[in-house]
């Protein structure tokens, strides 16, 4: 699958409904799809079923039942629900996923190579600002890896 890239303004209607961007829809070329919550950004993921199936099975063989920090990871992130692209491009968005990311109006979809989140608008602004000194530090530290890996391959 080709990566789902792209940050864009959508905007929730009266219905819970936000209309899908047609380059991620053009991407994605399926109607059936995953939402999920994201409880460190608070706010939405959406999955191609195919790319959620692959993710829950790597998570399944890596955390173990019996300890109570996998049971309480599996719990938040097997937490998934079905949604489907309707023929206007538009996906529902349950009440409760709503209230979660404090979607109303103005929301952001950003593609995120194999997923997508959705949030909302004046949320992700906020995020953006806070989280400037870690993008920094993330982006020093990345290509300080590419680097390593150019000079040891090249």
């Amino acid at each position: 699958m080709e990566l789902l890239t792209g940050e864009f303004k959508v905007t929730l209607d009266e219905k819970g409904r936000i209309s899908l961007p047609a380059p991620l829809r053009r991407i994605l070329n399926e109607s059936k799809l995953k939402l999920t919550q994201c409880q460190y950004d608070k706010c939405l993921r959406l999955f191609p079923n195919n790319e959620y199936t692959t993710l829950l099975e790597e998570i399944r063989s890596n955390t173990n039942i019996f300890t109570k920090k996998d049971r309480d990871f599996r719990r938040r992130f097997f937490n998934s629900y079905d949604v489907e692209i309707d023929k206007a491009g538009r996906i529902p968005i349950i009440q409760g996923c709503r209230e979660f990311a404090g979607l109303s109006r103005d929301c952001v979809v950003l593609g995120q190579g194999e997923y997508i989140e959705i949030w909302n608008e004046e949320r992700y602004s906020q995020y953006l600002l806070d989280s400037e000194d870690d993008y920094l530090a993330a982006s020093e530290e990345l290509g300080d890896k590419l680097k390593n890996i150019r000079s040891v391959g090249g």
